[in-house]
């Protein structure tokens, strides 16, 4: 391709040159090949990243995943496509105040029968019809405007469900990701008592050759060193059962390969218990997703008291309709009032369930009001333990680690038993552990919190 250009530039492109023709002919079918085999590379590249959340080989951030999941997660897809259900509602209601027109024709093959004499009538014969009506409400009593109130009412509630929903998705995301966290760190502290045990052991091995020692030191320093690469065995599962766990919250399928960007450490939360209580019930879109349920369900009480009321409407016809074409038109319009009498108890019992729904209601909105302030309290009761516990559980890891080495240096002296360094490793490992746990829980005490409140 590269001397077909080069041709084209030494070779003059007037209409009667012969080679200037072939060389743009050529130079153009090259052309066409090139950009088809573009266009088939393009096809079989994989998707971009947007579409496959996550590339492989990202550092994933908290904040990035918890954007995938906003992005992706199937569960907040069906959450939006419930409020445009319920803001088709609202289209619905409003459709009462436009009038309604239908058109209908028909045929029929009429067969005469015997007439009043008993005599047969001769003849069949056809009948043609075709219809157009209108019919328009023209006051019923606020039926329409409340049932517009109570579907409005109904489709803000739904976009409450939907903010509580990110919400909850958001929370799952952070709890997965703390919890990967923590299996990343007691995999690592495992892995260091492997190597810790495989030191002892090559320590009581070096003693033993030189019959310093006895074998039950080489034997259980073995023993150690098994029990320790088991554990390391299911460490190492665990970040796979919390990775699935996470990717799950983020809505992600398969297993992509990425690593997460560790900040599991302490930071003290700034938002005081007091300010939380004062945040706290404004910002629950659970709470505010009740609370319009009730109103739309206090407006269905007033709807269903209004079946009592008449309704009056208007109506126009025009048709025609024969036995032979051209068919005979004609036209009417009038109005309509229709009025309950007895309906057999039927509004009654409705405006009974309508009341009885909004009592349920306002039950529920109580009761969720005092699980919320129990959220709240427990979550700050947890992260009080956890920060307590961050400061213990520190200590304990600095006194362990001078511990193993009073242990491995009195075994070394030939003063101390393998037991005491069996001990003080398991101690160690322990303590790491714990640390991280209450690190984790801090974290979740931290996101349980701004669940709790409403914060995302």
């Amino acid at each position: 391709m590269r001397s077909d250009l080069t041709c084209l530039r030494t070779s003059p492109l007037n209409p009667n040159s012969q080679s200037g023709i072939k060389d743009v002919s050529q130079f153009s079918r090259q052309l066409g090949t090139l950009l088809a085999f573009l266009l088939l590379l393009f096809l079989l590249l994989p998707l971009p990243a947007s579409a496959q959340a996550i590339t492989p080989g990202t550092e994933l951030t908290l904040e990035q995943a918890i954007d995938t999941a906003l992005r992706i997660q199937p569960s907040i897809l069906a959450g939006r496509f419930t409020v445009k259900a319920n803001e088709a509602t609202i289209g619905q209601a409003q459709a009462n105040y436009y009038p309604q027109i239908a058109a209908s024709g028909s045929y029929s093959k009429i067969y005469p029968g015997a007439n009043n004499s008993g005599i047969d009538t001769p003849g069949k014969y056809d009948q043609y019809t075709s219809t157009v009506g209108l019919n328009q409400t023209i006051f019923d009593f606020g039926k329409t405007p409340t049932q517009v109130t109570i579907s409005s009412l109904n489709t803000e509630s739904s976009r409450f469900d939907l903010n509580n929903l990110l919400d909850t998705v958001v929370f799952n995301v952070k709890q997965a990701f703390y919890n990967v966290l923590q299996a990343q760190r007691n995999r690592d502290v495992a892995a260091e008592s492997v190597k810790q045990f495989q030191q002892h052991l090559d320590q009581a091995q070096g003693f033993y050759n030189v019959g310093t020692r006895a074998r039950i030191d080489v034997t259980k320093a073995e023993v150690d060193l098994s029990n320790a690469r088991l554990n390391l065995i299911k460490a190492e599962n665990q970040i796979r059962l919390s990775r699935v766990t996470l990717n799950n919250a983020m809505g992600i399928s398969g297993s992509p390969e990425y690593t997460l960007k560790d900040n599991l450490f302490y930071v003290k939360y700034g938002l005081a218990f007091e300010d939380a209580l004062s945040r706290v019930y404004a910002q629950r879109s659970d709470l505010q997703s009740l609370i319009k349920k009730g109103e739309a369900a206090k407006a269905s009480i007033d709807l269903a008291r209004k079946g009592y009321l008449p309704v009056l409407s208007g109506n126009a016809n025009y048709n025609y309709s024969g036995t032979n074409f051209p068919l005979t038109d004609n036209w009417s319009y009038g109005v309509n009032l229709s009025v309950p009498l007895f309906t057999g108890f039927y509004t009654k019992y409705q405006v009974a369930q309508a009341q009885a729904n909004y009592d349920a209601l306002k039950a529920n909105e109580q009761s969720l009001r005092l699980d919320i302030y129990s959220q709240v309290q427990q979550g700050y009761l947890t992260l009080r333990e956890a920060e307590e516990r961050i400061g213990t559980s520190e200590l304990t890891v600095k006194q362990a680690t001078e511990n193993v080495d009073l242990a491995t240096g009195r075994y070394q002296a030939g003063v101390g038993s393998p037991l005491e360094v069996t001990d003080a490793l398991v101690n160690l490992s322990n303590a790491q552990v714990a640390y991280t746990q209450a690190l984790t829980d801090c974290k979740n005490a931290q996101a349980t919190i701004e669940k709790a409140i409403g914060v995302r």
